[in-house]
């Protein structure tokens, strides 16, 4: 039966295995979103397509699938492109679904392949009907097999023509060759389905084992292209002693393993940091090794050699000075030298086993408690939070001076209990990555850590976390103020007015929007939490933390360092 192009959009992707999409929905999209919803894929309509993107950006991460944003032309392409850049910047596999006015006369165009260009995502479109079906798969195969954000334009007047009876085969997605389609391109966050399993060149692989052999203090450093990996990087540190470390977007990977060091950074612990620094082999699996991760190159010794694995060429060395790169997929090459053989002990020993134990989180590392005059530390409250939220857990973390308290006092089960949507360093995403994450992990508690001014920006998503029936908890860390200029700006006497604000009542936002709520100033104010715990978490909570705001964050002062 004759269909349109939008029509066949949205059925290819589908039956390609798209399980969820999100978006706004205007006149030109209108169509291909409901075909997406016509042929299985759930639709998850958000307040703004700025958290929509966002959204669709963090359920990628955490659920290991190609995930679906749907925009008006025009305007609701421009209110979602800071999470597209997120997207595009991140590598995360994604496909923007855009209306297209091509007409130069209309109100809604613009060059929307420019603006796609402009952050990093694949610009793509529909040219005609009869290649509607060819062009949505080749859009699902940059996205899941390069690991890129296409934008897929869909100009308005070849959305409404007829496909060719032809386009793509008529099965429904809920048929047996659509499941085994969608399960044969479905690629996972760890690395590009097209790749997996290559092993790099086999004298890169010699090399790199050589440079193992001859450590006597290796550290691994895994990033999200290492997320898959696990077994095998742990069974090569066994073999050749070295610990375990990851970047920020990685937070998780290796916990419960004794060697961890957690967060390899600015977020890293004292003893993670003098560890990281006293090592003379840091190799870098699927880790882009970045001023961040590196604290500007501070953690590698002049004498220590550096290694990096990664399936993108132009990954290698584009950060750090590398004395050997190797292309290829990080569970092959860390399997292939995993062969048989004694262990070595490399860095490791009973005593460094002791002291990464006891010191080995921020929570041990002592601190004095300035909480007072109507205001909580924040270490105070989140290390309570820690203690009070169940285990099984996924943490999204919005950008500010904040930030790092949640990042670094908040423990998560594994790599799939922290969403780190941070590649462009924009506050405001916070909120929407909890929604993404959430719909990805609904077997875990979903906890977004905000601050003031980022919840304030993306305050529009609260309504859709009640609609979704998400039991959240929403922590924001609020000090009345853009709190990075405030302490990057203020030793130097510049005016402050323009990035302090008056007290807003945010637990009142959020009852609003029918969330509970609750004032925490001080521990004893986080009763409240406990309560909703016990149940029937039939609403969401906020919790409006007034925080203490009189220190600046050291994790900021090394980001300014890169301005």
């Amino acid at each position: 039966m004759p269909e349109t192009a939008a029509a066949a959009v949205g059925r290819a992707l589908a039956e390609r295995g798209v399980r969820t999409a999100f978006g706004v929905v205007g006149s030109g999209n209108f169509h291909v979103t409901n075909a997406l919803v016509e042929h299985g894929v759930r639709f998850v309509a958000a307040r703004h397509e700025g958290g929509a993107a966002t959204m669709a950006d963090a359920y990628a991460r955490m659920s290991g699938e190609v995930a679906v944003v749907t925009v008006h032309q025009g305007p609701g392409l421009t209110n979602a492109m800071t999470g597209i850049a997120e997207a595009a910047k991140s590598r995360t596999p994604m496909i923007v679904l855009a209306g297209e006015a091509t007409d130069a006369r209309s109100n809604f165009h613009i060059d929307q392949d420019a603006l796609a260009t402009a952050v990093g995502a694949v610009p793509m479109r529909v040219t005609q009907a009869a290649g509607a079906w060819e062009r949505a798969l080749e859009a699902f195969r940059v996205a899941s097999q390069e690991r890129r954000t296409v934008l897929l334009n869909l100009p308005l007047d070849v959305q409404s023509a007829l496909a060719a009876p032809s386009s793509g085969p008529a099965a429904s997605s809920s048929g047996p060759a659509a499941t085994a389609a969608g399960e044969a391109d479905r690629s996972e966050v760890g690395g590009p389905s097209g790749h997996e399993g290559r092993a790099g060149a086999g004298e890169e692989v010699a090399e790199l084992g050589r440079l193992l052999a001859e450590a006597r203090r290796p550290v691994f450093v895994a990033g999200r292209g290492a997320r898959h990996a696990r077994r095998e990087l742990e069974a090569l540190a066994d073999r050749t002693g070295a610990l375990l470390a990851t970047s920020a977007v990685a937070k998780g990977l290796f916990r419960g393993n004794p060697w961890d060091l957690d967060v390899s950074g600015g977020f890293a612990t004292p003893l993670a940091a003098e560890l990281i620094r006293g090592a003379d082999l840091i190799v870098g699996w699927g880790c882009a090794l970045n001023m961040w991760t590196t604290r500007h190159g501070s953690l590698i010794a002049p004498e220590a050699k550096v290694a990096q694995v990664d399936l993108d060429p132009a990954a290698v060395g584009a950060h750090a000075p590398v004395h050997l790169g190797v292309v290829g997929d990080v569970r092959a090459v860390a399997a292939a030298l995993t062969g048989p053989g004694g262990a070595a002990p490399g860095y490791r020993s009973a005593e460094l086993a002791r002291r990464i134990r006891d010191e080995g989180r921020w929570r041990t590392v002592p601190y004095r408690d300035e909480s007072g005059a109507g205001r909580v530390d924040p270490k105070t409250l989140t290390i309570a939070l820690d203690d009070l939220l169940p285990a099984e857990r996924v943490v999204s973390v919005d950008s500010g001076n904040f930030m790092g308290y949640p990042s670094m006092f908040l423990d998560v089960p594994d790599e799939g209990g922290f969403c780190f949507t941070q590649a462009f360093q924009s506050i405001g995403l916070g909120l929407a990555t909890a929604i993404g994450a959430a719909l990805a992990r609904p077997d875990r508690l979903p906890v977004a850590a905000l601050g003031d001014g980022g919840a304030l920006m993306g305050i529009a998503e609260l309504e859709t976390v009640v609609r979704l029936g998400l039991p959240m908890v929403v922590v924001v860390y609020d000090d009345e103020a853009y709190g990075a200029e405030v302490h990057h700006f203020g030793p130097h006497g510049h005016r402050l007015d323009t990035v302090r604000f008056p007290p807003a009542d945010l637990a009142a936002i959020a009852r609003g929007h029918g969330f509970a709520a609750v004032t925490v100033t001080d521990a004893a104010g986080l009763a409240g939490v406990a309560e909703w715990l016990k149940g029937p978490r039939d609403r969401p909570l906020l919790v409006h933390a007034k925080i203490t705001g009189e220190r600046g964050s050291w994790w900021l002062e090394e980001a300014f360092k890169g301005h």
